[in-house]
């Protein structure tokens, strides 16, 4: 199995405020203390969002289909700046994030989870993929990943999660200020 980096992630208190510490990554966090994730969905103009396969050697969710980017944040990395980052890492796709806001934050156990949404039309092939952790990317509607997840191939989200992000990709919000 891959290594895991020993890479420094900043910690958060319960509000998000930050704290000043550090942890390395995959350790087990301190009471109260909180990290940041990042996942950012590509979705082409037809409305098919872009999934990458995992490598079947990596820690989290080895081999699994997964949304078009996730990753956690390294120490000194805002949301935006890390959506970038690893968009740019995993996928080869430079992108500016200067005002780009996540659609969605999801809290979780230990952190927070901010998803982001582009639509973009892109070449699977053309993307430069990370060699230590994407097998392959390809286009996929809202119902094949559904039955992806049923069939145990895909990171099981939760089927109103996969229904907002659909919802937002095109640029539609819930309400309206």
């Amino acid at each position: 199995m891959t290594q895991q980096k020993k890479e420094r992630i900043d910690l958060y208190t319960i509000d998000r405020i930050p704290t000043g510490e550090t942890a390395f990554r995959g350790e087990a966090l301190p009471e109260g203390r909180y990290r940041m994730v990042v996942h950012v969905c590509v979705f082409n103009t037809k409305g098919d969002m872009l999934i990458q396969k995992r490598k079947d050697d990596i820690v989290r969710w080895p081999g699994y289909w997964d949304v078009s980017m996730g990753g956690g944040a390294s120490a000194g990395d805002t949301s935006r700046g890390a959506a970038q980052r690893e968009l740019c890492e995993e996928l080869g796709l430079s992108v500016d994030f200067t005002d780009i806001r996540p659609v969605l934050t999801i809290n979780f156990h230990d952190g927070f989870d901010d998803f982001y949404v582009l639509v973009m039309d892109v070449d699977p092939a053309a993307l430069q993929l990370q060699e230590d952790e994407v097998e392959t990317v390809r286009w996929a509607t809202q119902a094949e990943i559904e039955a992806m997840i049923a069939d145990g191939s895909f990171i099981p989200y939760q089927k109103g999660l996969l229904d907002y992000l659909f919802f937002t990709r095109s640029g539609r919000s819930t309400w309206n200020l």
